[in-house]
């Protein structure tokens, strides 16, 4: 049976919003999709069924079927979550890297290798992710979260920020806290990594420990940091994040 009659998982991208028929990722034969697909590409399968990003749909869909990726994250396991957020990341380089980079001619999007295609220079410019840190500060069984003036719920979640050139995770670590929240930190190690597809991030996760300093949140980043007990929390990060994750395990470690 060939793929457009076999049920794949569908991750249609229209104008940078996914297709989500009743607010759910459709699973489906691509030839039964409403609308005339355009180029198509299998990121990889989630139990024995293939994810298939389609890109350049011929659509007009109602506005309550579309919907950005985050619309996902309470619903879709971590690994079929990975893959969606794959789709939204390579229709991010379709948009951001359309022209090559050394000659500034209109690339093509090369579906054998996954990477944009620039004829003239006869060279392939791959997808870019930006790595980025992400980590729970704990101090005996408090532990420190922030607000961003984004989050608009009044959730808080554990401090991040993006890799410099030249820069190791753990310096980032320490340099992020620092610059943030005032604090210095000590026994910092890796815990966990996810794809972040807000645009195109890897968010490598770590665990530290309070070392010294007086909490001073820095409010051009944030709009608010404190030190919670972990018996108190107030509204975090959803299941599904590796800030939950990593909120989760500091918490354990803070009962033992």
């Amino acid at each position: 049976m060939s793929q457009n009659q076999q049920a794949v998982y569908v991750c249609a991208i229209i104008k940078g919003k996914l297709w989500l028929p009743e607010g759910q990722l459709p699973c489906m034969p691509l030839s039964q999709l409403p609308f005339s697909d355009g180029e198509t590409v299998a990121v990889g399968d989630y139990q024995q069924t293939s994810v298939v990003g389609v890109f350049n749909c011929n659509a007009m869909l109602p506005d309550d079927e579309m919907a950005g990726l985050r619309a996902l994250l309470p619903y879709l396991s971590a690994d079929l979550f990975a893959l969606v957020g794959r789709v939204v990341q390579l229709d991010y380089m379709r948009q951001q890297q359309a022209y090559c980079g050394r000659c500034g001619r209109r690339s093509e999007f090369d579906v054998q290798t996954v990477a944009m295609w620039c004829s003239n220079c006869q060279r392939h410019d791959y997808p870019r992710v930006s790595p980025c840190v992400i980590v729970a500060v704990r101090d005996d069984k408090r532990l420190l979260l922030a607000q961003h003036p984004r989050h608009k719920t009044g959730m808080y979640t554990v401090i991040a920020g993006f890799v410099e050139p030249g820069e190791t995770l753990e310096q980032c670590v320490a340099r992020e806290v620092e610059e943030e929240t005032g604090i210095q930190v000590k026994n910092i190690r890796y815990m966990d990594s996810q794809p972040w597809a807000f645009p195109s991030n890897l968010m490598m996760g770590f665990l530290a420990e309070y070392a010294g300093g007086e909490l001073k949140p820095d409010y051009e980043e944030l709009s608010d940091a404190q030190w919670f007990d972990c018996d108190a929390l107030p509204p975090v990060a959803p299941r599904g994040t590796i800030a939950r994750r990593l909120i989760e395990a500091s918490c354990t470690l803070a009962q033992k």
